[in-house]
């Protein structure tokens, strides 16, 4: 695969990525009902649709992309090769946007956890995580 895409490669690329029920968002969620907590899913009278609802509990998960969110740290978090500014540019303010929604949502008495999608990879791990968070009643 080349470094660098054509306009007409990328969009067909680009076109292909969802935003709900991706494999992430879709092992956290199997998980979470494995472990009996029960959620709705994509509020949309929520800011930023959260991926996870438990209205109850009053908590919130976002299942976010490593690339798409700008993850710190992760290996899946490299700046395009092509178009850096543009590229630049947007994931900043899908960053800003998602830090103007986690301040509002908390303002209004939500606790928000962040999966990210490279956690996913340790089962183990995202359980002990969406246990300690979640809690129970």
């Amino acid at each position: 695969m080349p470094d660098v895409f054509s306009k007409e490669v990328r969009s067909r690329v680009m076109s292909r990525i969802r935003s709900r029920d991706t494999k992430p968002e879709m092992l956290v969620r199997k998980l979470a009902h494995a472990l009996g907590f029960r959620f709705r899913l994509h509020r949309r009278d929520l800011l930023g649709c959260p991926d996870l609802v438990f209205p109850r509990r009053r908590k919130i998960i976002f299942v976010h992309g490593c690339f798409w969110h700008m993850h710190e740290g992760c290996r899946k978090c490299r700046m395009p090769k092509s178009n850096r500014s543009y590229w630049r540019s947007k994931l900043l303010l899908n960053r800003d946007r998602d830090r103007r929604n986690k301040e509002a949502l908390e303002s209004l008495g939500w606790r928000i956890m962040v999966v990210w999608e490279c956690e996913v990879k340790d089962i183990g791990k995202l359980k002990k995580r969406l246990t300690a968070f979640l809690g129970r009643d």
